[in-house]
This record gives structure tokens, C-alpha cells and sequence, in this order.
């Protein structure tokens, strides 16, 4: 007996020393690193470029361009990356012949033949991204007993059980409202900004709740909600204002203990969905009560406070990262607007995201969700004209699928860094070599290069007495994925 518990012991001790090694990969023994390259010169698109071996270099002594891994610190855990399915993508998604939709929803979805999109957004009721106005309601249905969906039955319901599909049966779906309906508010208007009126705080939790089954009855999971698109704006499209107090409140005393009662405690709840400018101010006063807190699993946030200036305000981002790290940060929507078809391949558009998304990333969010996933030539449907960029255009005019800048510029993190990777330490020699890492599930580091200068620039990636050298072309994003 005592034998057989000796060798049942010696056997755990190994599994466990397995586990352990098959988790931390040991990079002592670390050969390859294989880089992936999309540049505005020459064709490469998210294009294999070739296997670069790690030699031994135990310092960069004399090398000016370097970045810096240290894979045993490691980070927040990655929810997943994606875009919005939208009513004005599902038309124009709609409007493809059959192949050219394969090719779309392959392109997204595929995590092979694809950039691998296992995030998602959509909206509850219109948004300006819709080709009309509506709900799911008639006017003054305080019960709700004529909620139906069937308006999104139409295109959005297809479009993302496709999308679904493609993916292999499993994509991460939040949902927003941009507005309650009109009779629920005090302007009796969906657009132009307005209030929740207090009597219908409840009616309004509910909504949330009958549209989560609805969808789910249709074979579309819900895995969380914000609780309001941009609530400190006041917008020509759909559109409702709530303070932070009136947020917190309505979590605390509504949307939260509904969703529990309702069974769906699971249902992640997501507060702020609007620009970095005030978000550490907005979340710091709701965080502050507790009993809003317990529901809460983190913030959302877009990238709209200043573009116009050309800088982003990351920094509050890692304020709130820094002081709630029990919570969790996603970007929720971010888009490139006054939409103008001769500007499509503006490199200048994928720039952007790569920096954004490396920034964000590196501020602690877990997830990172662009805006619509298709749009057509004049940047639309749009029912208020506030037409934008998307990654990917289809002109119905010309039958032409457009794969832009930004579609490729996402991809260089959504195809390589999987849900459950984990984010490391990394550090450049050079500004204008930004840079995050990722450990994946499988032990394979991700490594994402953007070189911003108007030249090409070589460099070494040095990890565990290692390196390997690189040359990226002007105006490219790599991801190295090593191995």
C-alpha cells in the first residue's frame, strides 16, 4: 500500500511538473521567431515573410533599435478582439452575392484563413448605423408584452449567426443601447439626447432582459451589455444622457438585481462606453458604491475625445487600470469619421488603430472592439448621414470588396493573440517602435512591431540572453510570434 502511494505521488509530482512546463514554455530553448509583415510599400498584407533564428546575445551592446521581453512578468488576460455587427453592416452584408459573402465572413471570422474575430458588438434598438429608427415595442408597452425582434430577424440575426459559424460556434457578443424608446424619456424622442424618465427604470431593466432571450432563443448567446452607448452625449442619431449618479443608481437599484432575478447573473455589465477624456472620473465615482460595484465587471471606453489634436489621452486608461485592478477595461468602439470614398487608402487609417490598439493594450484592457465590420462606398447605411471608414467596404456600385489599411492592422492582433493569452513585459529602445507582447495558451509569444517612421528600420528582439535581428519596411506593423 505504502508502495502504491509512493509511486501514485512520484506520478503527480511529474504531472505536475508537466503542467507547470507546458504553461511557462521554457524559452531557454527558444529557436524561431516568425514574422508577419503589412506595409504601405510593395504588397505584403498580414504576409509570412520568413523565420528568423534567435542567437545567443546577451546584451545589445552597440545596437540602437531594440525591444526588450521579459516573459515571466505577466499581465491582464485577453477577452478577445472584434468589431461591430451592425444593422448597416447586415444590409450592406446582405446586398453581396453569395461568394463575395463567403469571402467576407471568412476574411473576419476564419481563425486560419482569416484574422480570427472572437469579439463582438451589437445594438439594442437603432443607432445611427441603421437604416431607420426603431424599437421592439409599441408605444407604452410598460409590460413589454409585444417585445419582438422581428425587425433584426431580417439581416443583423443572419449576419451574426454567420459570423458565429465562421468563428467554429463560439463569439463573445456584447450589446448597447443607443436610446430606450422615445415614450420612455422626457424629450419623447429617440435622438437628440433626452433622459430616462424614473418611472420607466424598471420597464427598461426588463428590456434588457427581453432582448437577451429573444436573442438567445434565435441561437445568438448575449455574454454581457453596456449600460448605454456614449451616456454624456447629446447626438442628432439615437441618443440618451445619464450622469454618473444616475448610472450607478440604475445598476444598483435596476439593471443589476433584474439580470439576477431574471437568472442571468451571469451577464457581464459594463459601465462608462464612452471616451478616455473622463472615464477615470466617471468610473472612480460609480466604483466608489459598492453596491453598484458588485455588479459591475468593468468599463468600456472609445477613442473620440481628441483626434482632432492627433493625440490620445492613454494615460487615463492606466489611471483607472492602476487604481480598480480588480476591474476589467474594454474598448468598446472606435471609428475613423467624415467618410470620403477618395481617402480610402489612406494608410494614415490602419495607423491608427495600431496605435491605439498597442496602447490600450498595454493600459491593462482585455478586450479591444472596433466599430462597424462593413460598410458600403459612401460609408454607410446611416439614417442621419454621420457616414465613417470601416475596415472593410463594399461598393455596391462596382461589386468591389475593399479590404483597407485597418482591417490588415487588426489583424496583426487579432489572428495571432488568442482569447486567454496573456499580456508581458516589453519595451522598445525607440519611440517610434511601439510594441506589446502576448503569451498564448499554447506558449507562443506574440509580439507586435509598429514602425511609424517614413524609413525602414532594423532592430533586435532580445529575450533570455537571445536575440534575433529584424528589418521592418517605413510605415509597416509586424507580429513576430515566437517559438
Amino acid at each position: 500500500m505504502r508502495k502504491h502511494l509512493l509511486l501514485l505521488t512520484i506520478a503527480l509530482m511529474y504531472s505536475s511538473l508537466y503542467i507547470s512546463a507546458k504553461e511557462t514554455t521554457n524559452f531557454n530553448s527558444i529557436r524561431v521567431a516568425k514574422q508577419y509583415t503589412t506595409s504601405q510599400t510593395g504588397d505584403l498584407r498580414l504576409s509570412y515573410v520568413g523565420e528568423l533564428q534567435f542567437e545567443n546575445h546577451p546584451q545589445a551592446v552597440g545596437v540602437k533599435n531594440s525591444i526588450f521581453i521579459n516573459q515571466d512578468k505577466k499581465f491582464q488576460t485577453v477577452l478577445g478582439i472584434g468589431g461591430a455587427l451592425t444593422d448597416a453592416s447586415a444590409e450592406t452584408f446582405f446586398k453581396m452575392p453569395v461568394a463575395k459573402q463567403k469571402e467576407f465572413i471568412k476574411a473576419y471570422y476564419n481563425s486560419t484563413d482569416g484574422i480570427g474575430y472572437t469579439l463582438a458588438r451589437t445594438s439594442i434598438n437603432s443607432c445611427d448605423f441603421s437604416s431607420d429608427s426603431y424599437t421592439y415595442v409599441t408605444d407604452k408597452d410598460v409590460s413589454l408584452k409585444t417585445f419582438n425582434i422581428s425587425h433584426d430577424l431580417k439581416y443583423r440575426v443572419p449576419l451574426i449567426k454567420e459570423a458565429i459559424a465562421e468563428a467554429g460556434g463560439k463569439l463573445t457578443l456584447f450589446a448597447s443601447p443607443w436610446s430606450p424608446p422615445a415614450w420612455m424619456k422626457d424629450n419623447n424622442d429617440m435622438q437628440h439626447g433626452g433622459k430616462l424618465l424614473a418611472e420607466y427604470n424598471q420597464a427598461w431593466a426588463n428590456y434588457y432582459v427581453k432582448f437577451i432571450r429573444e436573442y438567445e432563443k434565435n441561437g445568438i448567446p448575449v455574454w454581457g451589455l453596456s449600460v448605454q452607448n456614449e451616456p454624456m452625449a447629446k447626438q442628432s442619431w439615437e441618443s440618451c444622457i445619464f450622469t454618473s449618479t444616475e448610472e450607478k443608481d440604475f445598476v444598483k437599484n435596476f439593471l443589476g438585481p433584474t439580470l439576477h432575478q431574471s437568472g442571468m447573473a451571469n451577464k457581464k455589465i459594463i459601465i462608462w462606453d464612452h471616451n478616455r477624456d473622463i472615464a477615470f472620473q466617471r468610473v472612480s465615482d460609480i466604483y466608489s458604491d459598492k453596491d453598484a460595484s458588485k455588479y459591475i465587471w468593468g468599463a468600456g471606453f472609445h477613442w473620440y475625445e481628441d483626434w482632432s489634436g492627433g493625440k490620445q489621452q492613454y494615460e487615463n486608461i492606466q489611471r483607472i487600470n492602476e487604481a480598480f485592478p480588480d476591474k476589467n477595461l474594454i474598448f468598446t468602439e472606435g471609428c475613423i469619421d467624415s467618410f470620403d470614398l477618395n481617402k480610402i487608402h489612406d494608410w494614415k487609417l490602419g495607423e491608427r488603430y495600431g496605435e491605439s490598439m498597442i496602447n490600450d493594450f498595454n493600459n491593462g484592457v482585455v478586450g479591444w472592439t472596433d466599430w462597424n465590420i462593413l460598410l458600403d462606398e459612401q460609408g454607410g447605411p446611416n439614417h442621419v448621414k454621420n457616414f465613417c471608414f470601416a475596415p472593410v467596404h463594399y461598393n455596391t456600385k462596382t461589386d468591389e470588396l475593399i479590404f483597407d489599411s485597418e482591417f490588415y492592422y487588426i489583424g496583426h492582433f487579432s489572428k495571432f493573440i488568442k482569447p486567454g493569452a496573456r499580456r508581458i513585459s516589453v519595451a522598445s529602445s525607440k519611440s517610434f517602435l511601439l510594441t506589446t507582447a502576448f503569451q498564448n495558451a499554447d506558449g507562443k509569444i506574440a509580439v507586435v512591431v509598429m514602425n511609424q517612421e517614413d524609413k525602414d528600420q532594423t532592430f533586435l528582439i532580445c529575450m533570455n540572453g537571445k536575440s534575433v535581428k529584424s528589418t521592418m519596411p517605413k510605415n509597416s506593423i509586424s507580429t513576430f510570434v515566437i517559438e
